[in-house]
């Protein structure tokens, strides 16, 4: 006999309505995990650069490449790996990835020369390559649709906060044990965290957990059309324009990443281990930018969704403003505040842009619509920031080098007004893409 609950009585929670409830932030918590893993193992080189230039004569061009290296082929190779985790299976690809990048990792600690970093950081990009995107695939399709520029901020910011755990304690540990243990504790974290993931998290369990109800989570299949067709990727104006924008304004970030503490070490003559703890501050503000900025946007979009495009303009305008000042003024109090300003929202634009690609993607290549996010936000800015900063600063010094950077957010202010102008249109857009096949 069914059990009678009597109004205003609230039925017990079921173990499996629990379960609803804690698996998708389970799901967050160790997703984003390896990702402070992933961006521990790529930073932990900038707080090494010192030891490596004074151990190996290293150019500045040389170091800078170490970094970029990484970036570029995580942009060359995000793409057809999203394509394989959707396809072969997003947890188990999440595991493969992070055990490679920690291999690799380790791989770095043995080196014997430039050459044998370059190799070594090529197979951490290897590792790296669709993490980002597989990850966030996974975390964006257990959450509600209304959450996703938080989410995607939130998420991102395991990058600013990997790298500032990677540059803070690779700096503590090179100065106590050398630069090659720095390496081999970021890899032995992630080897860890990886068995942790495989333990925890399968394709049966996140399959349960899947929300696929919301009005807004992304356009409509055409008829019988089980999963979306690749070409879709690039279908309107306003998600290529949200690639290339997005991509651009982490040209910024990339190069803050990069040099902050090479610049600390040489403008404030700060010991490498200090200068890199001060660069972790800024880093850590940019992780917490992320998370904020993310909210904003999903406040503002609640009844307006292009208003997410407005409040990344604008983040990367503050941008422009506070880094340009920052960088053309004298090292002291005035440009430390600048600095904290500009490195807060210098990632800001990371939730809205990555909504806005959700929103015009449909879930089933989810996976391959981020990885092409991070092939344009790899290629455009975290490859090319530490890349050419370090090329700039090698002829002109890094000082130039640095007032440089924020220039570029020009353009990807330029490229956001624009995905906002064809926001609109590229929605209507797809609608009539999917009513046309239905019929």
């Amino acid at each position: 006999m069914a059990m009678q609950v009597s109004a205003g009585v609230t039925a017990p929670a079921t173990p499996f309505a629990r379960t609803r409830r804690i698996f998708p932030w389970v799901v967050f918590a160790l997703t984003f995990g390896l990702l402070l893993s992933d961006y521990m193992s790529r930073q932990v080189l900038s707080a090494v650069f010192p030891f490596l230039k004074q151990e190996w004569g290293l150019s500045d061009t040389q170091l800078g490449s170490l970094t970029s290296i990484v970036a570029l082929t995580v942009g060359v190779l995000a793409v057809p790996l999203s394509l394989v985790g959707d396809r072969w299976g997003r947890a188990k690809s999440v595991v493969l990835m992070a055990v490679v990048w920690s291999l690799a990792t380790i791989g770095c600690a043995l080196a014997a020369g430039y050459g044998h970093l370059l190799a070594a950081r090529v197979l951490v990009g290897v590792g790296e390559a669709a993490y980002g995107s597989v990850g966030l695939a996974i975390v964006l399709a257990v959450f509600a649709a209304s959450k996703r520029a938080s989410l995607t901020g939130a998420f991102m910011a395991g990058g600013s906060f990997g790298s500032v755990l990677g540059v803070a304690l690779g700096g503590a540990l090179a100065a106590q044990f050398g630069w090659r243990w720095a390496f081999a504790a970021m890899g032995i974290f992630g080897m860890v965290l990886a068995l942790g993931y495989w333990a925890v998290i399968s394709e049966r369990r996140l399959a349960t957990h899947k929300i696929d109800d919301d009005a807004d989570a992304g356009p409509r299949l055409a008829g019988t059309q089980q999963r979306a067709k690749l070409s879709t990727l690039f279908s309107t104006p306003a998600v290529v324009l949200a690639y290339l924008g997005g991509g651009l304004q982490l040209f910024v970030a990339g190069a803050l990443f990069a040099w902050l503490p090479s610049y600390f070490n040489r403008g404030y003559d700060m010991a490498p281990a200090k200068a890199a703890k001060v660069a972790a501050v800024f880093i850590l503000l940019m992780g917490i930018g992320m998370i904020v900025c993310g909210a904003i946007a999903d406040r503002a979009g609640k009844v307006r969704p292009i208003s997410k495009w407005t409040t990344a303009i604008v983040f990367s305008a503050v941008t422009v403003v506070f880094l340009a000042a920052a960088f053309t003024i004298k090292p002291g109090g005035l440009q430390m505040l600048l600095l904290a300003v500009g490195c807060f929202f210098a990632g800001g634009t990371t939730g809205p842009t990555g909504a806005m690609v959700a929103r015009l993607t449909h879930e089933s290549i989810r996976a391959t619509a981020f990885g092409t996010y991070t092939f344009f936000n790899n290629l455009l800015g975290l490859a090319a920031g530490p890349l050419v900063t370090g090329i700039l600063a090698d002829r002109y010094g890094l000082e130039f080098a640095m007032q440089c950077v924020p220039l570029v957010a020009v353009a990807a202010i330029g490229l956001l007004i624009a995905g906002r102008a064809a926001y609109p249109s590229s929605v209507a857009k797809l609608d009539r893409a999917a009513e046309a096949g239905a019929q």
